[in-house]
C-alpha cells in the first residue's frame, strides 16, 4: 500500500466517523436536513482543510470531491436515524473519540507523507484531530469538548502524534506508526470518557493579604 493510498483511506474514515458526530450535533440543535448536512461537512473537513492550506498540499476534498459526498451521506442517514440513539450526546462522545484516533494519523501521514520535520507532525497531527470538532461545537453553540475542564482531549491528539513521532524515530515502518498513533490516542480519550481520567487545572487562589508595614 501507498503512503498516498493510506492516506486517501484515513482521510475517508476520518470524514465519515467525524461528519456523523457533526449531524449528531445537528440533531441535538434541532436544524433541518440542510443544516444537518452543513455541520457534518464542516466538521468532517475543518482539520483537514487547515492542514493541507498549512502544508501547502491541495486541499483533500477539492483533489477528491466525493469526500463531501460521504460527508452528506453520513449526514442523511443520521437525520433519518438520530432518534433511534438513547443518549445522543453519548453516542457522539464515543464516535468522536474513534474519530479523533482516525484523524490524528491522518495528519501525521499527510506532515510525513511531505517531509516534514517531526515539530511540524505533531502539529499537523494535532491540528487535523481537533479543528473539526472544535468548528462543529463553535457553531453549534456548545462548550468545545477541547475546552472542557481538565478533558483530555488535545491532549490526546498531542500524545498520539508524538507516539507516532517516536515510534518513526526508532525505525518502525508507516502501518505500525500510525496504527500506534491510533491506539494511544484512543485509549487516551476512551480512558477520559469511561474512568474520567484527567489533567490537573489551574485553581484561582486569592492574593496574599499584605504584611503590616514596620514603624521605624
Amino acid at each position: 500500500m501507498t503512503p498516498a493510498t493510506l492516506l486517501q483511506m484515513l482521510d475517508y474514515a476520518s470524514v465519515a466517523v467525524f461528519a456523523v458526530t457533526g449531524a449528531l450535533a445537528a440533531s441535538r440543535s434541532q436544524l433541518d436536513i440542510v443544516g444537518f448536512i452543513f455541520i457534518a461537512c464542516l466538521t468532517a473537513t475543518g482539520g483537514g482543510t487547515t492542514r493541507d492550506v498549512i502544508l501547502d498540499r491541495t486541499v483533500f476534498w477539492v483533489a477528491d470531491p466525493v469526500i463531501l459526498a460521504v460527508a452528506t451521506a453520513a449526514a442523511v442517514a443520521v437525520f433519518l436515524a438520530a432518534h433511534l440513539l438513547e443518549s445522543r450526546y453519548r453516542a457522539l462522545l464515543w464516535i468522536d473519540a474513534f474519530a479523533l484516533a482516525v484523524a490524528v494519523p491522518a495528519g501525521v501521514a499527510a506532515a510525513t507523507g511531505t517531509g516534514q520535520a517531526w515539530p511540524i507532525v505533531l502539529v499537523m497531527g494535532t491540528i487535523t484531530g481537533c479543528l473539526g470538532g472544535l468548528l462543529r461545537d463553535v457553531v453549534c453553540n456548545e462548550v468545545p469538548l477541547v475546552l472542557k475542564q481538565g478533558e483530555l482531549y488535545v491532549t490526546c491528539a498531542f500524545a498520539g502524534a508524538l507516539a507516532a513521532v517516536l515510534a518513526a524515530r526508532a525505525g518502525l515502518g508507516p502501518l505500525p506508526v500510525l496504527a500506534l498513533c491510533a491506539a494511544v490516542t484512543l485509549t487516551l480519550r476512551a480512558g477520559s470518557l469511561a474512568f474520567g481520567w484527567r489533567l490537573p487545572v489551574y485553581r484561582a487562589r486569592p492574593p496574599r493579604p499584605e504584611s503590616p508595614k514596620r514603624g521605624p
